[in-house]
């Protein structure tokens, strides 16, 4: 793992500082007014889509050879931590997309590139990623949906779970088992196509949480689909998802950091304002005590993610697959830890009123949940690094 000397690998540059300020500028314009609607409707936040595909950081991690902005892992951190500032459920859209359309970029042929990459690039689709299913949870291996090779096609059955904007993604990132004797090397990777004939949806689920990103079942019924729609060869997939959870950790990380700046950011205004004893209770050191360790966690927690970005953009120049693999799942727990201590305690330092739906922290503190689940529970993410400690 790295040393001191690579410190100036965390820092950003210029660009992703002015990257920062426009993105903290639309999201405070466009999305923060309605993240309160959203989450009391349960509703998908298509103001926030507009908004983002109207400026072009929906998916600006897609190459521009497929129309796409190009930018580095930590560009899209950026935007992710920005918009979760004002409304996790939207950041789950630039998040998702590339998490969906990640295995295509790393093991798909160009013809899926192209085919795939360029609709999502301007804002025409989105993508979904399909691992998780009822009776394979952290155990993603032992998944039970199959596709069988019928000529120049496959077909698909079985039930994806807890697919995040399931009904909304026009594409599909799907794991499915080719060859059951060989475990997780008999599964492959397909894009299914929303209009494909054979795919259904389950009712939203109701969550604690992110509730504007609807979270579905997918159903995949004798599915049909061409083989050129496979992603890489056969009994690859797993791998593909794995390699991709390596880099999309961090975009988890990214969301737990803006939940947690936008609970600090809140209630750091509300404790210089309230006032007990005659005085503001931000000049109680008690108060001070909790700001302080709040923002501590919250810094170590960027510093961490923004390391590990560095490393999702370094794995070809010097980085090992194992030092990405540590340090993804290092920032995602640790950053999804804080922001859970994060927003907890900017609930108690609003009192009464923090646990109340009037103000913006209570729902701070339930978005920040998901963020220890999933792409995997942090205790598979300590898992995780006990086997890749260098």
């Amino acid at each position: 793992m790295a040393g001191p000397a690579d410190f100036d690998l965390y820092r950003t540059s210029e660009e992703h500082d002015m990257l920062r300020e426009a993105v903290r500028a639309l999201a405070e314009a466009k999305i923060a007014p309605h993240a309160a609607a959203v989450d009391e409707e349960a509703r998908f936040p298509q103001e926030a889509l507009d908004a983002l595909v109207g400026s072009d950081l929906h998916a600006i991690h897609v190459p521009e050879e497929y129309g796409g902005a190009g930018a580095d892992a930590l560009a899209t951190v950026i935007v992710i931590e920005e918009v979760a500032r004002a409304c996790a459920s939207s950041s789950l859209i630039p998040a998702v997309n590339k998490l969906g359309s990640l295995p295509v970029i790393l093991s798909g042929s160009e013809d899926l590139k192209k085919r795939y990459l360029g609709p999502l690039a301007k804002g025409d689709a989105m993508f979904s990623y399909c691992l998780s299913e009822p009776d394979a949870g952290s155990d993603a291996a032992g998944m039970k949906t199959r596709a069988v090779r019928d000529g120049d096609h496959y077909v698909l059955n079985g039930v994806k779970r807890w697919i995040t904007n399931a009904g909304v993604s026009e594409y599909y990132t799907v794991m499915a088992v080719t060859d059951p004797e060989k475990r997780s090397k008999g599964i492959s990777a397909f894009v299914v196509e929303k209009g494909d004939e054979g795919v259904s949806f389950g009712a939203p689920e109701k969550k604690l949480g992110i509730k504007g990103s609807p979270t579905r079942e997918v159903y995949l019924d004798n599915v049909r689909i061409p083989a050129d729609r496979l992603i890489g060869a056969e009994g690859t997939g797993f791998a593909t998802a794995m390699k991709t959870l390596d880099h999309t950790r961090i975009t988890i990380a990214a969301q737990a950091l803006g939940i947690a700046q936008g609970a600090l950011d809140y209630a750091k205004g509300y404790v210089q304002e309230r006032k007990q004893f005659g005085k503001p209770i931000a000049d109680f050191q008690g108060v001070q005590f909790m700001l302080a360790d709040m923002a501590m966690k919250l810094e170590a927690a960027r510093q961490l993610t923004y390391a590990a970005a560095a490393r999702s953009e370094r794995t070809t120049e010097g980085a090992t697959k194992e030092d990405l693999t540590f340090f993804g799942a290092a920032a995602k727990c640790f950053a999804s830890d804080a922001a859970m201590e994060i927003t907890t305690d900017a609930v108690q330092l609003l009192g009464g009123y923090g646990y109340t739906r009037d103000y913006p922290v209570e729902r701070m503190m339930r978005d920040a949940k998901i963020t220890q689940i999933y792409e995997g529970t942090n205790q598979i993410q300590r898992i995780v690094m006990a086997r890749n400690l260098p």
